[in-house]
């Protein structure tokens, strides 16, 4: 942040995009809920940095009429819920179990914001119901860091200031930890854009995202 004055003598505080405490900031919150949803994305960003409380397992009682029950284990948690047979996965996730992390974007699987793992595998998760996810693993956004210790993705975006405005970062972060894990997806740089270009970036940090993601490809390799 930093201060102005206006022409009536008063002070005025603005935000410098590139301030230190910024930084600091967006490195704190990848450790919890990473993204923002939607404009004001700073606004959003710190709503999400506050969302860091841990999911405790659901369990709901007997389905009511219409409903149908399944199982959810989301970033390691087992959950049974009750959900109607349209209860899309992505607004399961965020209404019921608050894992507000994974964004609702275009909600017709255009913008790649709601990019989840499903099994490790990347899906829109706007276009899936939750019914034919019985029995599987999904990992958020949330999911990814072990605690203070961000994913090397996570921490690759931040080293490259690949955040940007944050609104599509959950997706792309997800989509990026699934090709890096993919054989049959290329090494090189137009490889990994077309494996990416079912996430929209709004802001156009396409460049940043692309060396957030070719060099967390090196770390994890090393973890591995």
């Amino acid at each position: 942040m930093s201060d102005h004055h206006k022409d009536d003598g008063s002070r005025v505080e603005t935000f410098d995009a590139r301030s230190p405490s910024r930084r600091r900031f967006l490195k704190t919150m990848g450790a919890s809920s990473l993204a923002a949803a939607t404009a004001p994305a700073w606004a959003q960003i710190a709503q999400a940095g506050q969302q860091s409380e841990p999911v405790r397992p659901q369990t709901d009682g007997a389905p009511g009429e219409g409903e149908q029950q399944i199982q959810l284990v989301v970033n390691g948690v087992e959950h049974t819920l009750n959900v109607t047979p349209n209860a899309v996965l992505l607004d399961v996730l965020r209404d019921r179990l608050m894992l507000t992390g994974t964004k609702k974007g275009c909600d017709q699987g255009q913008c790649g914001a709601c990019t989840l793992l499903v099994n490790d595998t990347a899906i829109n998760s706007c276009l899936s119901l939750a019914v034919s996810h019985d029995g599987d693993e999904i990992t958020t956004i949330e999911g990814l860091s072990k605690g203070d210790e961000l994913h090397p993705v996570q921490a690759a975006f931040w080293e490259h200031d690949a955040y940007q405005c944050g609104y599509c970062t959950s997706g792309q972060i997800m989509s990026a930890v699934a090709i890096l894990k993919d054989d049959n997806i290329g090494r090189d740089d137009a490889s990994v854009r077309e494996a990416m270009s079912g996430n929209i970036c709004r802001c156009g940090a396409y460049k940043n995202i692309l060396a957030a993601v070719q060099d967390a490809r090196g770390k994890m390799e090393g973890a591995s």
